[in-house]
């Protein structure tokens, strides 16, 4: 970790601004350069500094919306399945080394300008505009499955082609599939194991952002998203078993009536 004194060094108050710009970020090019530290890569900024995450998202401290758009147009070569309206949380920062560090309305109050205590920051911020992504896509996915869970009550079946089906479970798949592994939500950051002081601040603003809570309402949606997918695949399966016992069936006519008309014809 760099010792070099920081840009916001002096400052009273500043704002944090965490954006999901993508998929991913590959940050292999810029660690190499000269950075404040790595896990995670917290680099100096035009204005502020930087705290990127490989899972596609970054927070920026102490930069105005020029720099913002200067800081986003140089990663965007670093981006995979960059977003065209990227998820966005912003605060204020006041640093005031008398106070109780926490967070207050949209305030988030510290003692002193350190790289740890802009990481911990970082990371609920980070955390927060994930889960953001995440709720608004779960949403959609069950604003899918009701009609589906309609269908089933009133008519006992589910409507609709095979085809438009499988969309349905590709869609809920890919996104269980996108939203596990991507960030591991309830897992604390790097920083606290060599920095312990930190817990509580990290504790509060977790509390505050409502963390784990959101990650396990999320978890339970996931969840009914996957039990669907398998009702729609056990419907179809049964569709299509239904569909070759009638083949069965009317071959078998056909063979029985084949036969018959054999023996009169003898």
């Amino acid at each position: 970790m760099s010792e070099r004194p920081l840009l916001l060094s002096g400052k009273t108050t500043f704002k944090a601004r965490a954006l999901l710009v993508g998929d991913r970020l590959d940050l292999r090019a810029l660690e190499e350069a000269d950075s404040l530290a790595l896990t995670p890569l917290t680099i100096d900024v035009e204005g502020g500094i930087a705290v990127l995450y490989r899972f596609g998202a970054a927070v920026l401290f102490g930069v105005d919306p020029l720099h913002e758009a200067v800081i986003l147009m140089r990663l965007a070569n670093l981006i995979s399945g960059s977003y065209l309206s990227p998820e966005a949380e912003e605060v204020l920062i006041r640093v005031d080394p008398e106070a109780r560090e926490g967070m207050r309305g949209n305030t988030i109050t510290i003692r002193s300008i350190e790289v740890e205590r802009l990481q911990i920051i970082a990371d609920v911020l980070a955390k927060s505009v994930v889960l953001s992504q995440y709720e608004a896509k779960v949403s959609q996915n069950i604003e899918r499955i009701e009609p589906l869970a309609t269908d089933l009550e009133r008519h006992g079946r589910i409507s609709g082609k095979p085809k438009e089906m499988l969309r349905h479970i590709g869609t809920m798949l890919l996104s269980e599939y996108m939203m596990v592994g991507r960030v591991s939500i309830p897992e604390k950051p790097e920083v606290l194991w060599e920095n312990p002081a930190l817990q509580g601040l990290y504790n509060r603003l977790e509390d505050e952002f409502e963390i784990l809570e959101r990650h396990t309402a999320l978890e339970r949606k996931l969840n009914l998203i996957s039990k669907t997918a398998e009702t729609l695949l056990d419907v179809l399966n049964n569709r299509h078993a239904i569909r070759l016992e009638w083949y069965i069936v009317i071959l078998i006519v056909a063979e029985l009536l084949l036969s018959v008309y054999d023996h009169f014809l003898r």
